[in-house]
């Protein structure tokens, strides 16, 4: 029985020193973030599962945390912020793609990275506005009107490091498509900016069944 055998990628497939350096920096970040994303996931749960307990303690014991909607609004900003960079990541975030998909490959990686380029301002932006209201609130020691009087730079700096790690998801994204273009790559940038597509839907959802079968007792 022949066995085949895939060689080790060479230097030349795996790019230039720059472009794997900037491939070895997008996966950490990407772990960081794919971490932040499970957490803000339990995050959701754990806002659901309140809410439900004040609900059902005002209902049928007249008891309540007199905190809930100050709380959970800081549970769902912080678990928002927490995902926006996985959601950048896996290409999740919704994107109009009818017109580009269109184009050929070259220009369609000359536009994905345009987009990222664009986006990556934008996380900047963002991040800053974030900062300068954390830096206010710890200025001024400001803490909520809420029975519990949480102090603001808690939930504000929990949801300003999710911006915070939006723009590292988008920033290296962008070094790496960059030099990946330039190095005529566009396969890479393509693989890595483009909408999900219909098979990458599927191929997910047989992975995830595959799995189901495989961790199922006997």
């Amino acid at each position: 029985m022949t066995v085949a055998v895939t060689p080790p990628a060479t230097a030349a497939q795996e790019g230039s020193p720059p472009l794997r350096a900037a491939r070895v920096l997008r996966r950490g970040v990407q772990g960081l973030s794919t971490v932040m994303a499970y957490l803000a996931g339990w995050n959701y749960v754990l806002c659901a599962a309140f809410i439900t307990a004040d609900v059902v303690g005002r209902s049928l014991f007249g008891v309540s945390s007199a905190a809930t909607v100050e709380v959970t609004s800081y549970m769902l900003a912080v678990g928002i912020a927490w995902s926006l960079a996985h959601t950048l990541a896996m290409r999740a975030h919704i994107r109009v793609d009818v017109l580009v998909n269109r184009m050929p490959l070259r220009l369609r990686a000359a536009l994905h990275l345009f987009s990222i380029v664009l986006l990556t301002g934008f996380a900047a932006f963002v991040a800053w506005a974030g900062w300068q209201i954390l830096d206010e609130s710890i200025l001024f020691d400001a803490h909520d009107n809420s029975a519990l009087h949480v102090p603001m730079w808690i939930p504000q700096g929990l949801w300003t490091l999710g911006l915070v790690v939006f723009l590292a998801m988008s920033a290296t994204l962008m070094l790496e498509s960059a030099l990946a273009l330039l190095g005529g790559r566009v396969e890479e940038v393509e693989a890595l900016l483009s909408s999900r597509t219909i098979d990458d839907e599927a191929g997910e959802a047989l992975e995830a069944v595959a799995m189901a079968k495989e961790e199922k007792p006997a």
